[in-house]
């Protein structure tokens, strides 16, 4: 996830940096930081930044070009190709 991606995706759900940290157990600098391309926080804090804006809803995308769009609440994409079947066709 990009700094861009991360207040695009924040901006989509509405949640402010405050929020996000608290949500995730950070320091609102380090998120403030993050977003402004002044730290490179360990993958494992952007995972879990990431983790929470996909449970609000936010998709990432990395075509082309890396960004988001509002998908469904708490993370739901529907059902993956690979898992398509008989049994969740109803």
């Amino acid at each position: 996830m990009t700094p861009a991606q991360c207040r695009a995706g924040r901006a989509l759900i509405d949640l402010s940096v405050t929020d996000l940290a608290s949500k995730v157990g950070l320091d609102v600098a380090l998120v403030r930081d993050f977003e402004n391309g002044l730290n490179d926080p360990p993958s494992g804090t952007i995972e879990a930044l990431r983790s929470a804006l996909m449970t609000g809803g936010v998709i990432f995308t990395d075509g082309d070009s890396a960004g988001v769009r509002l998908g469904h609440k708490n993370g739901d994409e529907g059902t993956r190709l690979g898992e398509l079947n008989t049994e969740n066709d109803r």
